[in-house]
């Protein structure tokens, strides 16, 4: 594409993405020319797009090891990173794991999670299609928000994997996910319906599988939701 071609939102998208990987670079220990062993597999990997993005999410969760960066560490079962395909075109991002998803160390383990893929299938994905993670890896106890402190050590390796994995689309699902991905304090009815730019993604924030499980009646304002994503991404049932 020629220079006078690249609109400037295209040019400063690029130069999000070149700041983000310099800094994840920066991480697995890159100084100047002199990079770890981790970064110089990864960095040989260019031009091997599938087995650079396999590498770059399978070092975060080796960064990650067992994670004792807040408080979570100490009451949880498993650490729960994040399922699905490196190379989805489509992201879902919930809040935490909860009691199910702690017991087996898996994204959307639970009812919810049962519920989530119906909503995957009736789009005409799998599972298998798409990436599915939280803001925090380890469940808060009592069914509460993350706080603070502790999306502040989680959120640079969600920031990493959104890079890693770079989907087409996000879907935040919840009011929660979708605030502090977002930086914004409106209700999910709110804000729902309409897409977000972040980076060089868009989201699409709905309803959390949960609470469609308590209140079935907004079901069709996130099947709404989720045809509009179908339209981005020229999906069409199967």
């Amino acid at each position: 594409m020629a220079m006078d071609k690249i609109s400037r939102k295209d040019f400063i998208d690029v130069a999000l993405d070149v700041k983000r990987y310099v800094g994840f670079l920066s991480d697995l220990g890159c100084k100047g020319l002199d990079c770890s062993p981790e970064s110089l597999a990864i960095l040989s990997a260019w031009g091997k797009p599938r087995i650079a993005k396999m590498g770059m999410l399978e070092t975060l969760q080796t960064d990650l090891g067992d994670c004792r960066r807040c408080g979570l560490a100490g009451q949880r079962c498993h650490l729960v990173f994040g399922t699905g395909n490196p190379h989805a075109r489509l992201m879902f991002i919930g809040d935490a794991p909860g009691v199910e998803e702690d017991k087996d160390g898996k994204s959307f383990a639970g009812a919810a999670g049962q519920l989530l893929a119906k909503m995957i299938e009736a789009m005409g994905l799998s599972r298998d299609e798409v990436y599915m993670t939280t803001l925090v890896k380890c469940r808060p106890l009592e069914r509460r928000n993350p706080l603070p402190e502790e999306i502040k050590a989680c959120f640079p390796y969600l920031e990493k994997q959104i890079f890693s994995v770079n989907p087409e689309v996000i879907c935040t699902l919840g009011a929660f996910a979708t605030q502090v991905i977002l930086g914004k304090h409106e209700g999910v009815s709110a804000m729902r319906g309409q897409f977000h730019t972040y980076g060089s993604c868009q989201i699409m924030p709905t309803f959390h599988p949960s609470y469609l499980l308590g209140n079935p009646s907004s079901k069709r304002e996130a099947w709404d939701d989720l045809k509009k994503i179908m339209g981005l991404l020229g999906l069409e049932r199967k």
